[in-house]
């Protein structure tokens, strides 16, 4: 199995010119030719920015609320107590609760993709914060999952909100929405995430700051866009 999936990964690299920088229009239509997946594959955007993380003030880290959704149905979880577990609940979350659900993530029952938690429950939540910190979902205000406006939180996740942070090299990944979405859709995504690090820019980071974005779908080689171009 593995050399056929290799062999198609062979062929479907000889149509992308690797050292072209594709318009967006150019990149969306080779990107849905590409995927050749079964399932409806995710688009995933790349940017390359021009930091250091290993220093602090060039850790470049956020959320967006994609205007056209990800594409993905996302569980979300909400640690808190009283009216504000109401207010979680009303607002669509799909698990809500404190000491219970705080056993059943040290059980291993993580039946979720988002965890949402209000700042009074966050000692509670420090007990299981080993477990959160490596699969990525430790609720924490930067990203806006540590709040006592759980309602917009949980609707926000749900209407396509996703968080991201530059990784060690340097580059932001993200998914952006799915091969069966509509181009203008897959741009709107693409533009908005583009905006949102721009406006993250550290004062610290000098010379040109996006240096590169690659866009690629789940089974399919990346491609290069020009990134004056999003």
């Amino acid at each position: 199995m593995a050399k056929k999936v290799n062999k198609r990964f062979q062929e479907l690299l000889k149509k992308v010119d690797k050292e072209k920088k594709y318009s967006v229009d150019e990149a969306l239509a080779n990107i849905k030719n590409l995927a050749s997946a079964k399932f409806d594959e995710t688009i995933e955007v790349a940017l390359k920015l021009n930091v250091d993380p290993r220093h602090a003030d060039q850790m470049v880290r956020g959320s967006v609320v994609l205007p056209a959704g990800t594409g993905k149905t996302v569980r979300v979880a909400v640690i808190a107590k009283d009216e504000k577990a109401d207010e979680a609940r009303a607002a669509g979350a799909d698990i809500v609760g404190s000491d219970d659900l705080i056993e059943d993530i040290q059980a291993g029952r993580i039946n979720f993709d988002v965890l949402i938690a209000t700042p009074n429950m966050m000692g509670l939540v420090g007990k299981v914060g080993r477990i959160l910190g490596p699969k990525g979902i430790m609720p924490n205000p930067k990203t806006g999952t540590v709040t006592m406006d759980v309602a917009k939180a949980v609707q926000e996740v749900k209407a396509g909100k996703i968080d991201f942070k530059v990784d060690k090299t340097g580059i932001v990944h993200a998914g952006i929405g799915r091969v069966s979405f509509d181009a203008d859709k897959i741009y709107d995504n693409a533009h908005e995430i583009v905006q949102t690090l721009i406006k993250l820019k550290p004062t610290a980071a000098k010379g040109t700051y996006i240096k590169s974005i690659h866009i690629s779908s789940t089974q399919s080689p990346a491609i290069a866009l020009d990134p004056k171009a999003v």
